[in-house]
């Protein structure tokens, strides 16, 4: 079985199925076509599907032109389940978000793994790629693999290999960007690098799936603790009258012996905000508990809750409050020059002013609807950034620092603005640093 799959994927006779057709899913899918593997892709949304069979791209970093040649050249998108069996890899692109316990919630991988494995064969290989605590693969998937009747390692195989994609990152792509794989057994490890060599320059073998998870876990967790850092520096730095921003770029001039990471009104995206608490959580099962990781995400949880409360402070000083104030959020994805909502600080500081009695809009050029998303709803679009409607609202508030947007503009037509991001240097009497 393992030198029949080898054979098919060095000669790119190998079929991939690429389940979730999101950030992490589409532009693997792109990669794999570029170099003339066909890729059948799955999805439960059939929105999605219909758009990419059509050459649509639902995402903006990724051209409807790429979407498009992909599909001439083989592509298509499903629904039905039962097409796992035609493909030869099947690799699990789904979200792996927290339940309002702050507890891992596997069921987008469980029910995955459910609908595909009755239609799974001999001499397939299976990855996830979805972020997860160790043990996962071995704990959750294999069994579910057996169960039906293969021996992983020899009929079938499994790895994991996490997926590292930075949407909106210039510098780094699908292809330039490492990847790490862990197999089940030797022989699985060696079928996961040979499928993702073909379309990754450097492929980093690790001992195990459960290294490969932790793997995972530690590079998100460390930019969580120190972005932590740097936001609990940025309260003690507001308290004593200190900028700090302008402390960390003069920090940055050192050439040696530190990183900067910058504070801002909260962590977004799938992973930093998340990661850590899948460790934490997998940890209290070995009798630890993780307090440096913990108090970084108790710190970085506390950040919408400390710029709504520079909001009140600010209107306070104007002899207004929050409560029928007119809002002006500037910004809602996670992070810049991106239309990613997932896990967004704005999201929340947008609910927190709202129960407060504020009346919220939000601009956004990424974003011009306010999407559909599991614990936020907001019937909003994004209102011009004009002169006249910045002099309409109470106080602008920066929360994603988008290069698209007119900071002259916003300056000098903003009754009071709350910058979370450090973008307005020097003082400016309306101007409050959150």
């Amino acid at each position: 079985m393992k030198e029949a799959l080898l054979e098919r994927i060095k000669k790119k006779e190998a079929i991939v199925g690429i389940v979730g057709m999101g950030y992490v899913g589409l532009p693997l899918m792109l990669r794999f076509m570029e170099e003339d593997i066909k890729v059948v892709g799955f999805d439960i949304d059939q929105e999605k599907i219909d758009k990419l069979n059509a050459g649509k791209s639902y995402i903006e970093h990724i051209p409807a032109e790429a979407i498009a040649k992909a599909v001439q050249s083989g592509f298509r998108a499903t629904a039905d389940f039962a097409e796992a069996g035609k493909v030869d890899a099947l690799i699990l692109c789904v979200p792996t978000p927290l339940n309002k316990y702050r507890e891992p919630d596997l069921s987008y991988v469980i029910n995955t793994v459910d609908s595909l494995v009755p239609h799974i064969r001999a001499g397939q290989v299976m990855s996830l790629e979805s972020t997860t605590y160790p043990g996962t693969s071995d704990e959750e998937l294999l069994p579910r693999i057996e169960k039906r009747g293969f021996k992983v390692g020899s009929d079938y195989f499994l790895v994991y290999s996490p997926e590292r994609e930075d949407p909106g990152n210039k510098n780094f792509n699908t292809r330039s960007i490492p990847k790490v794989c862990g197999g089940t057994t030797p022989a699985c490890q060696e079928i996961g690098v040979a499928l993702y060599s073909g379309v990754i320059d450097k492929v980093v073998p690790v001992s195990s799936t459960r290294t490969a998870e932790m793997t995972k876990l530690l590079e998100n967790i460390h930019r969580a603790v120190n972005i932590g850092l740097a936001n609990e520096m940025k309260v003690v730095a507001d308290r004593m009258g200190i900028d700090i921003h302008e402390v960390i770029r003069a920090a940055a001039t050192k050439p040696f012996g530190f990183v900067p990471y910058y504070p801002g009104p909260g962590l977004g995206g799938h992973c930093i905000p998340i990661d850590p608490f899948y460790l934490t959580w997998k940890a209290r099962e070995f009798g630890l508990h993780t307090r440096f990781i913990e108090l970084a995400g108790e710190i970085n949880n506390s950040m919408p809750h400390y710029v709504v409360d520079k909001v009140a402070d600010a209107l306070n000083r104007l002899n207004k409050s929050i409560k029928g104030s007119r809002i002006l959020v500037l910004g809602i994805a996670y992070k810049k020059n991106v239309d990613d909502m997932r896990e967004s600080p704005s999201t929340e500081i947008m609910e927190l002013l709202t129960h407060k009695g504020a009346i919220v809009e939000y601009t956004d050029p990424h974003v011009p609807v306010f999407p559909r998303m599991r614990a936020h709803h907001f019937d909003l679009k994004s209102v011009p950034l004009t002169a006249e409607n910045l002099k309409s609202y109470d106080v602008v508030v920066l929360t994603t620092d988008h290069d698209k947007f007119d900071y002259d503009l916003v300056l000098k037509n903003s009754k009071l603005i709350v910058d979370s991001r450090g973008k307005f240097l020097g003082n400016h009497a309306h101007v409050v640093k959150a």
